[in-house]
């Protein structure tokens, strides 16, 4: 069992990584050979545990004893000597790690691990004494807010080292994901790959501005367009992957030479203060151009489905670790297997082939599955161990007598994503053959019952956006056609698809002071999920007009008033409707409970169809656009009635 760590390299990287240990009670000995990095590395952890205090992350309590968990040496031989586990996290040269790492295996008989984002594991381990206990452990910059953890196996990687660190990094809170085949890159800088080599060559080739291609993808809601996020990076990192690259997984890589005028006169990016861009007070100075589109999120995507499906033909990683990887790794609320899933094999396999002709590299050709049209076939295979009670983690359920708890988990605002609405669809499975539950609640946190749709979510076409108001329908209709009794326990803000939610429920409990409304007119939106069909036959066509037109929030007592919430709690929401739910369970007939229910729904006709395909229509338009970006960037949309 691991319990003390070492960690070899005590730069940002270094000192964040033995920060994480530290808050999560491990015994850490961070080592540098540089006595001033070692004192910058005690400020910097200072400074990030006192940001943890302000956001109310940690106490002073929890400040006080991860530092005390934190000893600070100068001399590999006796930081590790007594560590469980020896983290090697130097700079990205290979000789700089070998020696490093040469150094570390003669002190230890314990796990060695590399921070490598790039290099082979296998490679490395070729230098050091035993290296079936070496293995890759890659956080992501900052590994203080970063989630995600790459567990990389060598060719000599002992597998149960590979089940050793993957639970370790599960036990430091990281969402750990594992590379089965050591290839450089291993499964995200691999994804990315070649997307640098397109924006390299498109560089060099002038393409287009590359100021109007950033514009082009800040107005897709990114916040830093392609060119500006290589020189934050700093060119140098971008031209050594692209170098490393060449030599390990193609040729190609090595072919673009755009950016070498950059390294040989120092001007980096924002590390040297000019780059592709100058940089004051550590912001670009972008020229202002027309947006071009000549390199375009399709492109990107493309690129990234391509790559995946070569790291899944290779054995490098599964469909699921694969989309973990991208989503935690890159900070995103999605994965190339989310995209895929929204896109045809046809469109992913066209726009390969534009890229492959236009710029005449192998990196851009189809891969196997995607010209033999087995893309969806190769994402949506699932592990044989995956059950159909498997865990989520933003979801969760227990049973209290009679009465099944659902709890909505998915952040503070409990959104509306694809994968919460898939989960509550689960999670309905089990409650209807459930003859042991009769009463469900549906709660949130209270900050939010939820807050409506998750607007950052790919969508690829009107069809989708079409085919996923549909499937949150029918996942809502489900609760209405169900022999249980429904509670949507209403706290904080329930908006948009979370008050659809609790429309589709039999019976609201709330207080006062929730917040209640559709907000989806104010972006462009209705709402999609059964609520501008089910307001109306509870309240009446004037209300629900005003409700929805005017996007205004009414308050949980207003909405008792209104006939929305059929029980106003003044204090103990949870405790009285769990009180209602017992007393509903133990009493009320579920026989006749699924006879009321056709009958009282049946008395309106609700066509959830012609819903559905508003939303359809409204994706086409362009005040949906502005609207959704509108909101992200946190201003005032500029409609234009289009």
């Amino acid at each position: 069992m691991i319990k003390q760590v070492a960690v070899i390299g005590a730069g940002i990287m270094g000192h964040s990584i033995a920060e994480v240990f530290a808050l999560n009670g491990y015994k850490v000995n961070l080592e540098d050979f540089y006595p001033e990095v070692i004192e910058k590395a005690k400020i910097g952890i200072d400074n990030s545990l006192d940001k943890l205090i302000a956001s109310k992350k940690i106490d002073e309590n929890g400040k006080k004893a991860a530092i005390e968990n934190i000893k600070f040496f100068n001399n590999i031989e006796e930081a590790v000597k007594d560590a469980d586990l020896s983290i090697e996290v130097v700079p990205e040269i290979y000789e700089i790690k070998v020696k490093v790492l040469k150094e570390i295996s003669q002190h230890t008989e314990k796990i060695i691990a590399s921070n490598t984002s790039n290099i082979r594991i296998t490679e490395m381990g070729e230098e050091i004494r035993k290296p079936e206990r070496f293995i890759g452990m890659h956080f992501f910059n900052p590994p203080i807010l970063m989630k995600l953890v790459e567990v990389i196996k060598g060719d000599k990687t002992s597998g149960e080292y590979v089940d050793e660190i993957y639970e370790l990094a599960e036990k430091i809170g990281k969402k750990p994901i594992k590379v089965l085949k050591d290839e450089a890159g291993f499964v995200v800088n691999r994804i990315s790959a070649p997307e640098m080599l397109l924006l390299c060559t498109a560089y060099g080739n002038k393409i287009a501005k590359p100021e109007a291609i950033d514009k082009y993808f800040k107005s897709q809601g990114l916040p830093m367009g392609p060119y500006q996020l290589f020189d934050y990076v700093g060119l140098d990192t971008v031209v050594d992957s692209l170098k490393y690259y060449g030599k390990e997984l193609s040729p190609d890589y090595g072919k673009c030479h755009a950016f070498d005028s950059f390294i040989e006169s120092k001007h980096l990016g924002l590390k040297t203060g000019s780059g592709i861009y100058k940089w004051e007070n550590g912001k670009a100075i972008i020229p202002d151009a027309e947006e071009s589109d000549k390199i375009n999120l399709m492109d990107m995507f493309a690129l990234e489905i391509n790559e995946a499906t070569r790291l899944i033909e290779d054995g490098v990683a599964s469909p699921d670790d694969i989309e973990t990887g991208v989503k935690y790794g890159l900070n995103r609320p999605f994965g190339p297997i989310t995209v895929a899933n929204g896109l045809s094999n046809d469109e992913v396999l066209e726009t390969l082939k534009r890229l492959y002709t236009q710029y005449n590299l192998e990196v851009f050709k189809p891969s196997k599955t995607i010209e033999t049209h087995k893309m969806k076939e190769a994402f949506n295979k699932k592990p044989d161990e995956i059950k159909k009670e498997e865990k989520s983690e933003i979801l969760g359920y227990r049973i209290e007598g009679k009465v099944g708890i659902i709890t909505l988990m998915n952040g503070k605002n409990n959104l509306m994503s694809f994968e919460l609405l898939k989960a509550v669809d689960r999670q309905l499975d089990l409650i209807e053959e459930a003859n042991n539950v009769n009463v469900v609640i549906i709660r949130g946190n209270d900050r939010a019952f939820s807050a409506g749709a998750d607007l950052s979510q790919f969508i690829s076409n009107p069809y989708m956006f079409m085919k996923i108001s549909s499937t949150g329908e029918n996942i809502f209709d489900r609760i209405t056609k169900m022999n249980k009794i429904f509670i949507a326990q209403l706290e904080g803000y329930v908006l948009g698809g979370g008050f659809e939610l609790a429309l589709a429920c039999d019976i609201r409990t709330s207080i006062a002071d929730s917040v209640i409304g559709f907000p989806e007119t104010s972006l462009g939106l209705i709402p999609g999920y059964g609520g501008s069909q089910r307001l109306p036959n509870l309240i009446g066509i004037s209300r629900a007009m005003d409700m929805i037109l005017t996007s205004e929030r009414i308050s949980g007592e207003k909405a008792q008033e209104y006939g929305i919430v059929t029980r106003l709690f003044s204090d103990n929401l949870e405790e009285n409707t769990m009180k209602l739910a017992k007393d509903l369970s133990e009493r009320i007939s579920p026989a006749s409970v699924y006879v009321a229910k056709r009958l009282i729904y049946n008395t309106a006709t609700i066509n959830l169809d012609e819903e559905a395909l508003s939303m359809g229509m409204l994706y086409a338009g362009n005040d949906l656009k502005e609207g959704v970006k509108a909101f992200l960037e946190k201003r005032k949309p500029d409609y234009k009635g289009n």
